[in-house]
C-alpha cells in the first residue's frame, strides 16, 4: 500500500489562524508541519498540561505546558496587510521562479 503525503502550500515559520475548533481565532507560528498525517503544531495554540515524574534533572517532577497538534485543515495562513486568513496560490514571476501569493488578491508572501 502506497503512502500518501497530503499537500500544502503552508511552510514551517507561516503565521497562521485558527479558523475552526476550540482554539478558534488564535494565531502563531508553525512550528512543526506534519505532511503524512496532516498535522501542525502552532506556537501559543492548543497547549496542554503534561504531568512529569521526578528525575535526576527535576528532582521535584511537576507540570509542563505543550503545544499539540491539530488538523492541518483547521488553519489558514494569516495575512498581516488584510488582517484575516486567506488562501495561497501559485504564481510564476517574470524572472521563473515559483512563488506564493495570496488569493483573491494577488499580493507575494
Amino acid at each position: 500500500m502506497e503512502e500518501t503525503t497530503f499537500k500544502t502550500k503552508l511552510k514551517k515559520d507561516d503565521e497562521v489562524i485558527v479558523v475552526a475548533g476550540r482554539q478558534k481565532g488564535k494565531r502563531g507560528k508553525i512550528m512543526t508541519l506534519d505532511k503524512k498525517n496532516a498535522r501542525v503544531v502552532v506556537q501559543g495554540v492548543n497547549r496542554v498540561k503534561r504531568f512529569q515524574r521526578p528525575s535526576q534533572e527535576n528532582p521535584k517532577g511537576g507540570t509542563v505546558e505543550l503545544e499539540q497538534s491539530m488538523p492541518i485543515s483547521n488553519i489558514m495562513f494569516y495575512d498581516a496587510k488584510a488582517k484575516k486568513g486567506v488562501r495561497l496560490g501559485f504564481k510564476v514571476s517574470p524572472d521563473g521562479k515559483k512563488v506564493r501569493v495570496t488569493r483573491p488578491d494577488g499580493r507575494e508572501v
